[in-house]
């Protein structure tokens, strides 16, 4: 993956022959638009909208108080792998009201990335059982904030209750190398299950 978009990467080259959806999912305030901005190769395309007081009873800002704007329909971005295959990324929104979106987005997506936050691992049960329902293989990321707690692996399989077959990393959503890591290990984790 090149390090930055160029004039040239707004348009798919035409030897282009598949192209893949993947859904960035988690709760509100996660780092999702974040991470869809680091690995995208093109401008990422934006839902995001100011928030205001009409939101404070619907969103809950505990964990992420200096949060100013949301997510109001979904995140896009696109990473070229090579000249054949494409990935499209699609960040979902995280708070329960846009819930209604998850279906569209989660449509014909080969898997999902869920990030979480150790600070706040209960709001990503909600988000986990959604992608179980609709049947949509998934790895997590646990976005890794400078003032988050730190646990091994193990206890964090316990809390998010884990299978042992679903892949559990920890990444730093701003940073394209190791947001890419993350991104490898959901493909790698795909290619298991075809």
């Amino acid at each position: 993956m090149d390090s930055a978009p160029s004039a040239d990467s707004r348009y798919l080259p035409s030897t282009v022959q598949r192209a893949v959806k993947i859904v960035i999912a988690g709760p509100f305030g996660v780092g999702k638009t974040t991470m869809v901005g680091a690995l995208s190769e093109i401008l990422p395309l934006r839902t995001e909208e100011t928030m205001t007081q009409a939101g404070a009873f619907v969103d809950d800002l505990a964990g992420i108080k200096d949060k100013t704007t949301t997510t109001v329909a979904m995140d896009f971005g696109r990473v070229t792998i090579n000249d054949q295959l494409v990935l499209y990324l699609f960040g979902a929104p995280g708070q329960a009201r846009f819930q209604r979106l998850w279906h569209d987005l989660t449509h014909g997506a080969l898997g999902a990335l869920v990030l979480a936050d150790t600070r706040r691992l209960d709001q990503s049960f909600d988000v986990i059982d959604r992608l179980e329902e609709a049947g949509l293989p998934y790895a997590v990321a646990i976005n890794d904030f400078p003032d988050a707690p730190s646990y091994d692996e193990e206890r964090m399989r316990q809390a998010l209750d884990l299978l042992p077959g679903t892949p559990l990393v920890t990444c730093d959503a701003r940073d394209r190398a190791s947001a890419t890591e993350a991104l490898i290990t959901l493909a790698e984790h795909l290619l298991t299950l075809s």
